[in-house]
């Protein structure tokens, strides 16, 4: 069976994904036929870069996307187009479409927000910080 899925790359503490097209008994990080599209955890909002017409090629001979890629896909827009598709919609409007996204940037890049439920250390630390105003400080002298 033939999986899409992700590839990590990245130098540690630093990953990054390749969304490949791979034989579901290769390794996580193993043997993949094609890339086709790429995932940035790291930006905000998360970056997801994916071709496709590859990913409709795949999706059409019967690849089954991973539960992770599936959420990729969804927040992205490209799992409602593939819907779209089935249904009978044209592939060359749904590329200018999804090349077209307002939230992109580059014609090939879509953004998604990414769900963030703690906030960062430093802002954590602002908002516990007691705040100290000038007037106060002058006061007490």
């Amino acid at each position: 069976m033939v999986r899409i899925r992700l590839r990590r790359v990245g130098s540690r503490h630093q990953p990054s994904y390749r969304i490949v097209v791979t034989d579901r008994e290769s390794p996580r990080d193993g043997r993949f036929l094609e890339v086709i599209g790429h995932y940035n955890p790291r930006t905000q909002p998360a970056t997801v870069d994916v071709d496709e017409a590859r990913l409709y090629h795949w999706l059409q001979h019967g690849a089954q996307p991973s539960d992770s890629v599936g959420q990729i896909l969804r927040s992205a827009g490209s799992w409602s187009r593939w819907e779209r598709f089935k249904g009978g919609e044209a592939l060359d409007g749904l590329l200018t479409e999804a090349g077209s996204s307002p939230a992109a940037a580059d014609p090939r890049t879509s953004r998604i927000a990414a769900s963030s439920s703690h906030p960062s250390k430093k802002a954590r630390a602002k908002a516990t910080a007691p705040e100290a105003s000038p007037e106060s400080g002058a006061a007490e002298s």
